[in-house]
């Protein structure tokens, strides 16, 4: 089986740290070592949006703060790198063929961001078009995807599931919303809707939430449904429980 999953820089280094950095890493390595070829995709967090006011403070343009928030996403897919084992990758693929050779090679790859204009929720779902990934999971710091932001709105209801032209609706409302918190963005929803991608957007701040849901199917977060899936995954470990 092929996972891509998509670690938010806030859930795996919400303060600089190595206990978080660790315990993801460990899942990780487990999945590789039970058979499973897994992208690690590692986004930016609180640490790049610091640099990234600050940079705007500066007098820096909207492309200079894009490519900083991608060196702090690089920066910490290679703390992630540093918490893998010595037969690991050494640094984070910049691009989807150095990743998907990653893939192919060794069953496993981390990158950071790629491109201006493009967050890591976005590179997580076109690497998983890219490798032709079984399964897409979005760890977050939310429980799933919400009808608004449930920070600011108690009364969001929470998606248990959704449709792949749902995704992308309810996040285009959410990114309407000035101030709203979407837990991916619309590229990302929409790169989901056309690829066709069996999606999970959970609370990854527990990483073993991550494991059960790759292994099981089992999480609390929002399962997205591509057209013509059946009902029940059909993950790779779920008889091995």
């Amino acid at each position: 089986m092929k996972v891509v999953v998509s670690i938010g820089g806030s859930v795996l280094v919400p303060e600089l740290g190595t206990d978080r950095v660790a315990e993801h890493a460990a899942v990780v390595e487990d999945l590789v070592a039970d058979g499973c070829r897994v992208g690690a995709v590692v986004g930016g967090g609180g640490v790049a949006r610091e640099y990234i006011n600050a940079a705007r403070d500066l007098g820096a343009n909207e492309i200079e703060l894009d490519q900083l928030g991608i060196d702090v996403t690089r920066l910490n897919a290679r703390l992630l790198i540093a918490a893998l084992g010595g037969d690991s990758v050494t640094a984070p693929a910049k691009d989807y063929e150095e990743a998907g050779e990653a893939l192919q090679r060794g069953g496993l790859s981390v990158m950071g961001g790629v491109a201006p204009a493009q967050t890591t929720d976005a590179v997580g779902a076109a690497l998983a078009e890219y490798v032709d990934a079984d399964l897409l999971v979005y760890a977050t710091s939310v429980p799933g995807v919400y009808s608004d932001d449930p920070n600011e709105n108690a009364e969001a209801t929470k998606y248990d599931e959704l449709s792949a032209t749902d995704l992308v609706d309810v996040i285009a409302g959410l990114e309407m919303n000035a101030g709203a918190s979407a837990p991916v963005d619309l590229l990302a929803a929409k790169i989901i809707q056309r690829s066709g991608m069996r999606t999970i957007v959970l609370d990854g701040t527990d990483p073993d939430r991550i494991s059960r849901a790759v292994r099981y199917g089992e999480h609390d977060g929002t399962d997205v449904i591509p057209e013509g899936a059946g009902e029940e995954p059909t993950y790779w470990a779920r008889d091995e429980r």
